[in-house]
């Protein structure tokens, strides 16, 4: 029975995970957390406190010495990202990562790389041009050329072509004008009240992502400090101090 059969089972489960850069600095020091089928789970931070390492290594692109990461119950440690991704789970990276010289279309079309079924293609296009009608009246414009907003929205587009069942966000927020990112934000609640997409959030941006996630965990150094719903991680006074200023 898969882990997602059992009531209450996480979709994805992280437990003690260490990793490793250059001369055995540790970016990651024995890190756990869950994230539940249909949620919005936030993690927060400072720069450099291992954020998108913990991304990476979930996604399969940095491996740890440490920890087990499960999806759905099955243990990742042997898979590829490629595998990882047809299993489900998908990853917006942190700076977008587009193809400047390719199309808007182009891009997204790139996001099927695991699924070259054209009636698969068809169909998620139009539901990505629902979700994002700019991206529709840019389908033929480099990427290189849209504003930092649109292109945002083209990233998460472009994985979510994959047909996730698990989407990872590294930092959304960042290189936005301030007044887009609730643009950007209101298009992740509108995709998971239409979907019940589960997704997992980082963000330095604390406000926002609390305020777009139900729960959070909050990382320093490498480790989980903290975790608890929106509310109270906002409430409570490590948060304040450290993210809000206040």
């Amino acid at each position: 029975m898969a882990a997602t059969d059992r009531p209450g089972a996480p979709l994805l489960e992280v437990r003690g995970l260490e990793v490793a850069y250059g001369a055995g600095v540790l970016a990651l020091q024995g890190a756990s957390l869950e994230v539940r089928p249909g949620e919005i789970v936030a993690l927060v931070g400072a720069n450099g406190a291992g954020k998108t390492t913990l991304l990476k290594a979930i996604a399969g692109l940095v491996a740890p010495r440490a920890g087990e990461i499960r999806f759905d119950g099955r243990p990742l440690g042997s898979l590829d990202p490629p595998d990882r991704v047809k299993l489900g789970l998908a990853l917006v990276p942190e700076g977008r990562r587009l193809f400047s010289r390719l199309t808007v279309a182009e891009n997204l079309q790139l996001g099927t790389f695991t699924n070259t079924d054209a009636a698969h293609r068809r169909d998620m296009l139009d539901r990505i041009y629902a979700l994002f009608p700019v991206l529709r009246e840019r389908a033929k414009q480099r990427a290189g050329t849209l504003s930092g907003g649109e292109g945002q929205m083209l990233a998460i587009a472009r994985a979510l072509m994959s047909r996730p069942r698990f989407l990872m966000l590294d930092e959304p927020s960042l290189g936005i004008m301030p007044r887009l990112v609730d643009s950007v934000m209101e298009s992740l609640g509108r995709l998971h009240a239409a979907e019940g997409l589960t997704m997992f959030l980082v963000e330095q941006n604390v406000p926002a992502a609390l305020e777009l996630a139900t729960r959070g965990y909050v990382l320093q150094t490498g480790r989980v400090v903290l975790d608890g719903s929106s509310g109270e991680l906002l409430a409570s006074e490590l948060v304040r101090k450290a993210y809000l200023g206040i």
